[in-house]
């Protein structure tokens, strides 16, 4: 059996049901591999007060990635790494945004803004991503072929619809080898389990890369393993499977 030591799970899509919960069958799942001693990370595109509440329902008691890898705290919401974008570019993602009339949202250290809300002075505050949703075929087509000709952004989304941008190098990955160096394992000691482009990376360079069943094509192409779906306790299935299992 794999020799896995951290756990590491987005959350929409993938840990959540479509109706937002952890089920009591996914949950126990996770207390048993806690009582081995495995590490169980939450790494999601929420910002923290979007996912600490989950964090604290399961007892978790390791770290917490959020903002897609822009941060990453720890069970005890000490903030141990931040990776923001420049305000200027903010701004710039904003307009190109703004006149194709796009929903919005823009996450900053200490507030969302939603709805292609925009703050009076995006120097006020410090950038961790951009989000284009609700996004068509042709819309989404056209809006990456002006993002790619820009420098520094990591591309990713967390649904087909959408479109979310952070700085470049900043991903789930990379804070997962931040971790993995704060604790003192390696990317081999850890299972990573997603549904979205903003899992790709996580997925592929974790020892073990788990796709759910729901998750886009191109993620279960990568994917070591692919579980059951996020409304059939995929995440527990995977983890029995390939952690506890004797």
């Amino acid at each position: 059996m794999t020799n896995i030591k951290l756990i590491a799970l987005d959350m929409d899509g993938t840990l959540l049901n479509d109706d937002g919960i952890v089920t009591s069958y996914t949950s126990h799942v996770i207390q048993r591999a806690l009582q081995q001693e495995i590490q169980v990370v939450l790494s999601t595109g929420r910002p923290l007060p979007l996912c600490e509440t989950y964090a604290e329902e399961l007892q978790l008691t390791s770290y917490i990635i959020t903002s897609n890898g822009a941060e990453i705290w720890t069970a005890k919401h000490e903030l141990i790494e931040k990776h923001v974008l420049d305000a200027e570019k903010i701004n710039a993602l904003w307009e190109i945004g703004n006149k194709r009339r796009l929903h919005m949202w823009l996450v900053a250290t200490d507030k969302v803004f939603r709805n292609a809300e925009r703050p009076g002075n995006f120097t006020d505050y410090e950038w961790l991503k951009i989000g284009y949703g609700n996004l068509t075929e042709t819309t989404k087509r056209e809006l990456l072929q002006e993002l790619n000709k820009k420098k520094d952004l990591e591309i990713t989304n967390s649904s087909l619809t959408n479109i979310e941008i952070n700085k470049e190098g900043v991903n789930k990955a990379s804070a997962l080898r931040s971790i993995c160096n704060e604790i003192g394992i390696t990317m081999d000691e850890v299972m990573a389990v997603g549904d979205s482009l903003n899992d790709l990376k996580m997925i592929e360079q974790a020892g073990l890369g788990i796709a759910v069943k729901n998750a886009q094509q191109l993620i279960r192409e990568a994917a070591d393993f692919v579980t059951a779906t996020n409304n059939d306790d995929g995440v527990a299935k995977a983890i029995e499977k390939f952690v506890l299992a004797e």
